[in-house]
Formats: structure tokens, sequence, C-alpha cells
């Protein structure tokens, strides 16, 4: 059993709370570093993935998960920013320069949904991004001339500042660099001001504005912050791809997003990146699993949307914490051994508005 005693104000501000967990992070990053050293080919296109979903799930979750918006249109900023590369890489941009631009586009593209949807919460919201996400993905399907519509469009090879990054390592390491940037940043991010203010607003909007929060400067900046994310995932993931097509953005892509923060766990920066693992990982299961079905299951199309929806009606109702939740009860226990108690993360009754007035 460890205990962490705090001497001095300083500790609070500290990125990470003990030199324990600096370890274990520290050792977690040697393994990212060195994995395409020792790990096959395909292995480490899943890690790429990973990262790039991660970066999604990132986003997604500053959004969703710190300031309670939900989002229901999230591939069409992907779509934005995979586009705006692609477009910006034909004509000899490097990405240096392309891939902000495509984050920039990406963030006005979220202020343009952010601002008429203020006044919207909850399903409300949804519906309204849902159908941001089917504009954007009619406008790629019609914009030939730009997009080369359902034809689709291929992407030029990925160029820094000078010369092309061709080689699969080399892009494995410019994907980990920026989720280790991003992350960072969005930790420090919500450590900061603007970060309570964010989360604030989740936990209840008449609160956060009584107490002087501008509600629609920090939902506007939510959305752009998280939609700017998602476009940097989208240039990262026409590079991988290197084939775009409308598509590849449809409305099932932002459902599959969402719940792979739900999943993950709402609230949480580990979340987002351990739903981005069960998102890619998942389907390597279900082909593993396959082989031990009948065939007359095994060949049932729709697999992996019915075990999807089945996981998350699972976790909403016995684990709504997500996989992250999971992970930190098993360190509880752990950690607290024998002094463990069962009731600890015991769930508690969640009032209505109307029970709570009195």
């Amino acid at each position: 059993m460890r205990f962490i005693f705090k001497t001095r104000y300083e500790q609070d501000l500290l990125f990470f709370k003990d030199r324990h967990t600096a370890f274990w992070y520290g050792l977690l990053m040697l393994s990212l570093l060195l994995a395409p050293w020792f790990v096959s080919e395909y292995f480490q296109t899943q890690l790429i993935f990973i990262f790039i979903s991660g970066l999604v799930g990132l986003g997604l979750m500053l959004l969703a998960g710190f300031t309670g918006q939900m989002s229901m249109g999230h591939a069409a900023f992907l779509a934005i920013g995979a586009y705006a590369e692609a477009y910006l890489q034909a004509r000899g941009w490097p990405f240096l320069f392309s891939a902000p631009i495509a984050m920039l586009m990406s963030a006005v593209a979220g202020v343009a949904i952010a601002l008429p949807a203020l006044r919207l919460t909850g399903l409300y919201l949804a519906i309204a991004t849902l159908a941001f996400g089917f504009i954007v993905e009619e406008g790629l399907a019609r914009w030939e001339s730009v997009t080369g519509g359902n034809a689709g469009m291929m992407v030029a090879p990925l160029k820094l500042i000078v010369g092309s990054l061709e080689s699969d390592q080399g892009f494995y390491y410019l994907c980990l660099g920026l989720i280790v940037v991003v992350a960072t940043a969005l930790k420090n991010l919500l450590r900061a001001p603007t970060g309570r203010a964010l989360i604030a607003i989740r936990d209840s909007e008449v609160s956060a504005q009584s107490m002087g929060v501008n509600l629609a400067r920090y939902k506007t900046l939510s959305f752009a912050l998280s939609a700017a994310i998602t476009g940097l995932a989208g240039a990262l993931y026409a590079h991988q791809i290197k084939f775009l097509s409308p598509e590849q953005f449809t409305v099932l892509v932002s459902i599959e997003f969402l719940m792979m923060v739900v999943i993950g766990g709402l609230g949480s920066l580990h979340g987002a990146i351990f739903g981005a693992m069960f998102i890619i990982l998942l389907p390597e299961a279900i082909s593993t699993l396959k082989d031990w079905l009948p065939e007359s299951l095994s060949g049932q199309t729709g697999l992996k949307a019915t075990l999807f929806g089945l996981i998350m009606i699972l976790f909403v109702i016995f684990e709504p914490l997500g996989l992250y939740g999971t992970w930190v009860k098993i360190r509880t226990y752990f950690s607290l051994f024998p002094l463990y108690k069962r009731g600890m993360f015991k769930r508690q009754r969640s009032y209505t508005k109307s029970e709570r007035v009195h």
C-alpha cells in the first residue's frame, strides 16, 4: 500500500502525482519508442491506427467527456481534415504547413456548428451534429472538382519539409509524437482555468453561469478545439489510408467514435486511449472468435455491429465508467489490499432536477 503525503501546494501542480507514476509512464513511452524494432509490420500498422483513433478520442472526449456536449458528427471533422490535407499535399504543401491549415479548417467548421447550436443540449444537440455530418458527407460527394466525388482521390506521399516521408517507421514516430503532444496539452488545459470552466459547464450550466463562466464562449472554444484535434487525426488518416472517398466518413463512423469514448470511459483522457485500443483491436478479436463459432453464426453479416451494441449496453448498465473505470478499480484493489471495501465504488442514486430543488 502506498500513501502520498502532500507537504506543499506546488505538489498539486506537478504533471505526475509521484515518482512511481512517472516511472510507469516513462516505461510505457520507452516501450512505444522501441516497438517498431521488435514487432511485426502488421502490429506496427495497428499501433498507428490506435494513435490516430486516440487523437479522435481525445478531441471527442474534450467535447463530450469534459464539456458535456454530445456530438454525432465527428466523422465530418475527420473528413474535412483528411481532404484538406490531401488537397494541399497534392499541390506541394509540406506537412508542417498543411496540417495546421487542415486543423484550422476543421476548427472553423466546429465553430460554424457550435454557434447555431449554443442553445441546444442533449438529444437536440446530437441531432444537430448528426445533420451536419450528413451535410458534409453529401458535400464531399458533390464537390467533384476538389474531392473527386464518389470516385475518391489519391493522397500524395507525406512531405514534411523537404522530401517525402515514405517509411512506415517514420510515420509511426510522427503519429506517436503528435498524440503525446496533444495528450500533454489537453492535460495541462484541463488543469487551467479554461479546463475548470469546461468541467463546470458539464456539471451544471446554471451553476457555471452563476459563477461568471461565459457559456457561449467556452462551448464554442470546446467545439473548435475538439474539431481541430479531429482534423489533425484526419490529416494523419489520409496519409495512412492513401485514398479518400465519402463512404469512409459516414454517420456510422461518428457513432463508432462516440462508442469509443463511452466504452473507454467518459471524463478521462485515459478513457480515450483505452477506447481507441478497443475499437481497433475488437475486429481482430472477432476474427479470432469466428474460428470458434459455428459456421452458421460466423458467416452472418453485422456480427461486429451486434457485438459493439451488446458491449456498449453491458458497459452502460454494469460499468458506466468504462474501461478506465475498470482499471481504476483493479488498481485501487491492489493498492489498498487488504483494506479494500466492496462498496467503495458503489453507484449513488441520481436525482432528477425536480428532486434537487427540495
